[in-house]
């Protein structure tokens, strides 16, 4: 059975909650999977071929405008994403830049992995670079948790139930 990516509220238990403020962007997906934040992190960062071209154009796009595309350099880096923290129900990385602040949150929980994505822009350069890039962004995230379910292992009980 394939699971279905929904949009859905970011847990309470999120540290992720204590950053947003009204100005900024929140927006949540999840879908069914029992892996952790850190497996379900990497298949998200391994992004498709189609998704590396749209981050290439970003990339040149925004480049003459000083935007950092690969973020600071840190020992634990999930892409380009530097880890900010780490429990066993939730991943949270990404970096301050000058036009605005991101953080994803990769969290596990009743056998959903959720992904999060918090901006705060800096000003009006950020609030139009996340005009911009909005669409894309959600295609992006749909897609990644689509590929986290694909490498979810079936619960053979509950594959069983859904049978009879």
């Amino acid at each position: 059975m394939k699971s279905k990516v929904i949009e859905t509220k970011l847990p309470s238990e999120s540290i992720l909650s204590a950053r947003i403020k009204p100005i900024d962007f929140l927006d949540c997906y999840s879908v069914q999977s029992t892996l952790s934040p850190r497996r379900a992190a990497e298949i998200i960062t391994d992004f498709p071929t189609w998704a590396k071209y749209l981050l290439f154009l970003r990339r040149l796009i925004t480049a003459p405008f000083g935007l950092s595309n690969d973020g600071p350099e840190v020992e634990d880096k999930l892409g380009a994403f530097p880890v900010e923290f780490e429990s066993a129900n939730e991943l949270i990385a990404g970096f301050d830049d000058k036009h605005l602040n991101f953080r994803v949150s990769v969290m596990s929980q009743n056998d959903r992995v959720f992904l999060a994505t918090w901006v705060h822009p800096h000003n009006v350069g950020g609030r139009i670079y996340l005009k911009c890039i909005l669409p894309f962004h959600i295609l992006i995230a749909r897609d990644a948790l689509t590929r986290v379910a694909a490498k979810t292992k079936p619960n053979t009980k509950q594959e069983c139930a859904e049978s009879t």
